[in-house]
């Protein structure tokens, strides 16, 4: 390793200690880290190690807009379907359901955020049921923390089931091309075993916080789900276009059409029909998230570009050698460990390339790889552990914050380590009775 590439590789340890401690906001930290590899980049004899080329165009350096234009559009779709009253009716309907039990309404919630984790992706679901559930506990009276904890592990494992459910699967699948349908095959199995791992433990950890019974009557009063829905026309016609981009997205790979191009044909009919105005849908587009986004493809492509991934990539496969579930457990596990420590959107980002290698080396490059798996199943679930290994988890705690309900970083540590090494150990059992015992 040349004297360039080990600076290189100094700036950007320091930029993810500076995005893991959040001493600097992440997207500064980012793009920061970028500016300093492009100041190095201009006394390098062998040329720039950032350039318009490889920043902007490049598949293997730059930033896969594909990514970037995927989560744009479903963000569109989202801001659109929160104007139609669809989660405040949900939510409504929940308390009415429950018939004065915490412990069922805990369940509704949950399943509707792990429902539509993978449909909407674990991050926008929490974005709009949050609010709905802080205000619900309100009504009635009881501390959301039990809830609050249960809807982020529940927007975690419901992610792992599609390609666009946690943005760590988009990320792998998109540079390892696996489809929507390799996903749904894949990882929708070990989504449901752990929805049901998950309600078990949370009726166990929670029962006494959630024994208390709820008069439904007396925090809703007339209030009935319906009126959250100011116009049924635009809400079923809404619903019919996420079907449609939902089939889209199944069928990608045989219509050949890119999920990125799937949901932004999505939000541009949803624009169209809803006629929402651009300052309204595009006012809740999360631009920061793009941003940083953007800045970790080009970050980690610099590492690419001076070679240093390579190394890194066949040191992996060295030490793997021919013990396939020697990598496997590995790297679930530590992707696991790391994902906690660091968010585990830019740990994927600087992973991806590196589990190439391993993949390769295997000479296996079918989605039928455990080692892709592995790995998504690693980043996804890590993002459990700790308030900052996942964007959900930042969401609620913020939002949880601002009403007045803070959860400390260590009362979610409290909880997550448990949480997320029971769902790692289920999801090895899965990996290795699917693909080394089962070979299905």
């Amino acid at each position: 390793m040349d004297i360039y590439a080990s600076v290189a590789v100094t700036i950007f340890i320091a930029s993810y200690v500076l995005i893991a401690t959040e001493k600097v906001h992440k997207v500064a930290a980012a793009l920061g880290g970028v500016a300093c590899i492009l100041i190095l980049g201009l006394f390098r004899p062998a040329g720039p190690i950032i350039s318009a080329e490889s920043a902007f165009y490049d598949e293997r350096t730059g930033v896969d807009w594909r990514v970037v234009f995927l989560l744009f559009g479903m963000m569109i779709v989202v801001s659109v379907l929160r104007h139609t009253g669809l989660f405040e009716f949900i939510a409504l309907w929940a308390v009415r359901f429950s018939g004065g039990s915490q412990l069922r309404l805990l369940f509704v919630l949950t399943f509707v955020v792990a429902f539509f984790s993978p449909i909407l992706d674990n991050v926008t679901i929490v974005l709009l049921v949050t609010p709905i559930t802080l205000s619900v506990c309100r009504r009635l009276k009881v501390s959301p923390f039990p809830y609050l904890m249960t809807l982020i592990f529940a927007a975690n494992v419901g992610g792992i089931a599609t390609l666009i459910g946690d943005p760590p699967n988009l990320i792998i699948g998109l540079r390892a091309g696996l489809s929507f349908n390799d996903f749904i095959f894949h990882s929708l199995p070990l989504a449901v075993i752990l929805l049901g791992v998950l309600l078990l433990a949370v009726s166990i950890v929670f029962r006494k916080q959630l024994r208390t019974p709820i008069d439904v009557e007396d925090a809703l009063g007339d209030l009935n789900p319906s009126d959250a829905i100011p116009n049924v026309r635009l809400l079923l016609a809404c619903l019919l276009i996420l079907v449609g981009i939902t089939v889209l997205f199944c069928l990608h790979s045989v219509i050949n059409l890119d999920p990125s191009l799937v949901a932004m044909l999505g939000a541009g009919t949803m624009v169209v029909v809803s006629k929402t105005k651009p300052k309204e849908f595009l006012r809740e587009v999360e631009w920061m998230t793009l941003a940083f986004f953007m800045s970790l493809f080009v970050l980690v492509g610099s590492l690419v570009e001076v070679g240093v991934i390579t190394q890194l990539g066949e040191m992996a496969a060295d030490l793997m050698g021919d013990n396939l579930m020697a990598g496997v457990t590995g790297l679930l596990f530590g992707s696991g460990v790391l994902g906690a420590v660091v968010d585990n959107v830019p740990y994927t980002t600087a992973m991806v390339p590196i589990v190439e290698q391993m993949v390769a080396s295997t000479g296996q490059l079918s989605a039928d790889n455990p080692l892709w798996w592995a790995f998504v199943f690693g980043a996804d679930l890590g993002g459990n552990t700790t308030a900052v290994a996942a964007g959900a988890n930042v969401v609620v705690l913020g939002l949880a914050a601002g009403a007045g309900q803070p959860i400390s970083f260590w009362k979610f540590t409290k909880y997550g380590i448990p949480f997320t090494f029971l769902t790692l150990g289920v999801a090895w059992l899965y990996v290795w009775l699917r693909y080394f015992v089962l070979f299905v």
